[in-house]
């Protein structure tokens, strides 16, 4: 059975089976809960904001998305190497990588910070936004980005709680900020009628208290290994060196992931402002599916992470496998009811029926797509657990990247179809899978054999 001891779990010994599904769970609401502070921005402003305000916000869903994916691919470095040296009961590596880190996510999440405020308007104009929505949208992008430092530091939080095997602390903290984000929110809005604005500084505050949260904790356990204490904050130069090779790939990925989802977008607003709005809509359905399936790449990558430290080859092919099933099977039945509820959930969003109807035709295609993003992304994910980071980004960036954009200017172009549009997710993740699995097998067999 696996040892439990103050948060810290052995993630190298006991069922795997049971462990990773325990271990995902608190994962699973934890982002859900950070599912819901988007939804409830989108919620909050399409029930009760001004004419248009949905269709602002959801304009910058694809530049919300590149940021916090940047940030999030970074902290998925910092979760290996914390779960590998863990593993590996490499005491001084491991404390020298929590501190590094720390620092490391706090400057990404300031760089993010300035080209938000700075480029937000130039970088919508580009994407061809309505002339109705772009000011709109444009401020609600520039409040959003002075919450990228407290994300970038609760998502280092987040990793290195969750690679030690600790998933329900973060679970706790992003509890307490998402019941702030709702109550904000309709404050805001209803009450101070800031619209755009309101939701965006709802987000933002909220975000800085699951920052400051977690944050606390790791100063709290400085007597742990994995704590933090002030005199040993610096960026070690080797750390930092092996943090940014796998983070930085990592981070490109998500990144340049979302910047050809950038593309569609501008794909997207080549229609009229009502299919703008539906797709805003169903784009939620997006990220609730992705976040909860992503618990379990989480999972990929710690189980394998602590497991290739030890030397346990068998415990690592079968958390790929296992991990794969989950993920798998939660996106098939997740989308499939969120299709049959469809009309509901839209509703959650807007009351007009032509919203409604342009969201239906997203969630038609999409919902019998998503599990096979299982695939692609819980693979990416096992490879990153044995400290492979870059090859994953260059077959992400031909096979999933460039082929959606060759798709827009080729397929979509020649229908111009919102149909035709969206089918290029379900056969990018089917193209990158491939690939991305060939190249696990043979990483797998070369690591584990040099072991």
């Amino acid at each position: 059975m696996a040892v439990m001891k103050q948060g810290k779990q052995d993630l190298t010994q006991g069922p795997l089976a049971k462990q990773i599904a325990l271990f995902s769970i608190p994962l699973i609401l934890s982002n859900l809960l950070q599912v819901l502070f988007n939804m409830a921005d989108v919620a909050v402003v399409g029930r009760f904001g001004q004419p248009g305000a949905l269709g602002s916000v959801g304009s910058t869903t694809i530049l919300v998305s590149l940021f916090t994916g940047l940030l999030i691919g970074l902290s998925s470095g910092v979760n290996v190497l914390t779960a590998l040296h863990f593993g590996a009961k490499a005491k001084r590596e491991l404390a020298e990588t929590v501190h590094a880190a720390a620092l490391i996510c706090a400057l990404a999440g300031l760089l993010l910070l300035a080209v938000g405020v700075i480029f937000a308007r130039p970088i919508l104009e580009l994407l061809r936004t309505k002339d109705e929505l772009i000011d709109g949208a444009a401020l609600y992008l520039r409040i959003y980005a002075l919450g990228m430092p407290a994300l970038g530091i609760y998502n280092f939080g987040n990793a290195v709680f969750s690679a030690i095997g600790d998933t329900q602390r973060p679970l706790r903290y992003l509890s307490a900020a998402g019941v702030l984000n709702v109550a904000l929110n309709l404050f805001f809005v209803i009450v101070c009628d800031l619209n755009v604005a309101g939701v965006a500084l709802a987000s933002i505050l909220s975000q800085y208290l699951s920052a400051a949260l977690i944050l606390g904790a790791l100063f709290r356990r400085g007597s742990e290994i994995y704590g933090l204490r002030r005199r040993e904050l610096r960026l070690y130069r080797c750390r930092s060196r092996v943090i940014l090779s796998i983070g930085i790939p990592s981070a490109l990925q998500h990144g340049i992931f979302a910047l050809a989802n950038l593309f569609i977008q501008s794909g997207v607003n080549s229609f009229s402002a009502t299919m703008v709005e539906g797709n805003a809509a169903a784009a939620n359905a997006d990220s609730l599916v992705y976040d909860v399936m992503a618990a379990f790449y989480t999972a990929c990558s710690s189980f394998i992470g602590q497991n290739y430290g030890a030397g346990k080859r068998e415990r690592v092919w079968r958390s790929y496998l296992i991990s794969m099933g989950y993920s798998f099977g939660i996106g098939l039945v997740m989308g499939l009811a969120l299709f049959a509820c469809g009309p509901l959930f839209l509703s959650l969003f807007t009351a007009r029926a032509a919203v409604v109807e342009a969201g239906m035709k997203r969630l038609a295609i999409m919902s019998v797509s998503y599990c096979v993003s299982a695939f692609m992304d819980c693979t990416i994910a096992a490879s990153r657990g044995l400290g492979k980071s870059l090859g994953p980004m260059v077959i992400v960036v031909l096979g999933s990247c460039v082929f959606r954009i060759v798709w827009v200017y080729t397929v979509f172009a020649y229908f111009h179809t919102i149909t035709s549009l969206y089918l290029l997710y379900v056969f990018s993740w089917s193209i990158t899978a491939a690939a991305e699995i060939a190249y696990f097998l043979r990483a797998f067999r070369r690591e584990t054999h040099l072991q």
